[in-house]
């Protein structure tokens, strides 16, 4: 089937082309976005007469998402969840709460300007993009974790394994001072009845004298 492309989509063609695509890519997807029309004589005869107009708006969209994007590039923000201690995630993150934990930090996107390329199923630092227009893309970093804390700590670039060996070696040095305390305190315990038994052993030879 084909198209007349009324802005530049990826992969595809620049605005003005006309292109082969898949009927249900085009049905699904180009037609009802408005980022194509049929390429009928009547269509394409439209275009031309709308183009200047077209690629003037494109342009002042362009602008709006590359001042946005100057803002948004780079960006990190926090996502909650619960997770196991392994950091394996009860779920996943969506495009969804990306498009949200944005929003609320005040850049306004749509969860369907936001792409993952690899499902998001464990805690840490993950890279996603968001498209704010055909030919300007940008990309955040979710920030996923359990809680604000945590949060910070992986900010700061320590991962989940290397926090979780931390606690563990805490831990550890916890138990091993208690085992320390309790040893002393057997020692203790086993000098103050050395201690008696001397003490009851003189009492005895000064009796027997």
């Amino acid at each position: 089937m084909q198209v007349i492309l009324l802005e530049r989509v990826a992969k595809l063609g620049q605005m003005g082309e006309v292109v082969d695509v898949k009927p249900g890519y085009a049905r699904n997807y180009l037609l009802p976005q408005n980022k194509a029309l049929t390429a009928s004589a009547a269509n394409i005869a439209q275009f031309e007469e709308q183009k200047a107009q077209l690629e003037a708006r494109n342009l002042e969209s362009k602008k709006e998402a590359e001042a946005l994007g100057e803002k948004l590039d780079g960006q990190q923000f926090v996502v909650i969840r619960s997770a196991s201690d392994g950091g394996n995630l009860y779920g996943s993150v969506s495009t969804r709460d990306a498009a949200v934990v944005a929003t609320e930090a005040g850049f306004s996107i749509d969860r369907k300007q936001v792409l993952i390329r690899q499902p998001i199923k464990t805690l840490g630092l993950h890279e996603v993009e968001v498209h704010l227009h055909p030919e300007v893309d940008v990309v955040i970093k979710l920030n996923v974790a359990r809680s604000d804390e945590e949060a910070e700590l992986q900010a700061s670039g320590k991962s989940i394994q290397e926090l979780a060996a931390e606690a563990e070696a805490e831990a550890e040095f916890e138990i091993a001072e208690l085992f320390d305390d309790i040893g002393a305190a057997a020692s203790e315990d086993e000098d103050l009845a050395e201690a008696v038994e001397e003490d009851a052993g003189e009492e005895e030879e000064t009796t027997e004298e």
